[in-house]
């Protein structure tokens, strides 16, 4: 099957399900950072709030994946460095320009501690978000052998892998001989895991769903690329 055949024309040559999950993912990869600054409480469980515009990444390339293949799901990923990289190079160019004298010390301090982040994290959000994203796809698009067309328990168990392997990528990467990493490795895990079991199936169903009402498609049908 040949991209021109996979990308059906709707709108101007792209799905409406496809253009608009795209601008979705986008986002989702520009604003994963500058949450990632919080950490919130989740019962026990204490997380970086990046992790939920990240899961909505997983859950996007794995609906495009089952929409559109996984040939357009992975260029969705690839296309993804260009709004990941250039939000992090404006980010810097903003740092480095001269203060207006009439911001708030507060809130200039505030600014530049949460967005002065340093080039190892910088590095280390690059290559977790293009490693996990890629093993993402991949892993939903080969569970088809083994769970047919259950796009739920196939983006579930997908985001689960991925998202342990985005851990240790990050974590490693960032933190590595600045502090000891092994509860937070164990602790970020833990969470990930949990929401990706919780999230994931709901979403991504929805997501999936969705997709054919824009697209006008038969959600009951057999997909070609579930085939």
């Amino acid at each position: 099957m040949t991209v021109q055949t996979t990308l059906r024309a709707t709108e101007g040559g792209i799905p409406k399900s496809l253009f608009m999950f795209s601008i979705i993912y986008g986002g989702m990869v520009c604003i994963a950072g500058v949450l990632g600054n919080k950490q919130v409480s989740l019962g026990p469980l204490a997380v970086e709030a990046g992790i939920f515009p990240f899961l909505l990444l997983v859950i996007l390339s794995s609906a495009v994946a089952a929409l559109h293949g996984k040939i357009i799901a992975d260029r969705l990923v690839k296309y993804g460095f260009i709004p990941l990289i250039a939000s992090i190079l404006l980010a810097l160019l903003v740092l480095s320009l001269p203060p207006s004298p009439k911001m708030d010390v507060k809130f200039l301090d505030a600014f530049n501690t949460m967005m002065g982040q340093t080039p190892r994290i910088w590095v280390a959000g690059i290559v977790a978000y293009g490693v996990s994203q890629m093993l993402n796809v991949y892993l939903f698009d080969r569970l088809k052998s083994a769970v047919g067309k259950y796009v739920a328990l196939r983006g579930a168990i997908a985001a689960v892998l991925s998202q342990i392997i985005d851990t240790l990528l990050f974590v490693s990467i960032a933190f590595y001989g600045v502090f000891p990493i092994t509860d937070l490795l164990l602790g970020q895990m833990l969470a990930k895991v949990l929401l990706s079991i919780i999230m994931v199936p709901l979403l991504i169903t929805f997501f999936v769903s969705y997709g054919h009402k824009l697209d006008g498609t038969d959600p009951k049908a057999v997909s070609a690329h579930d085939n």
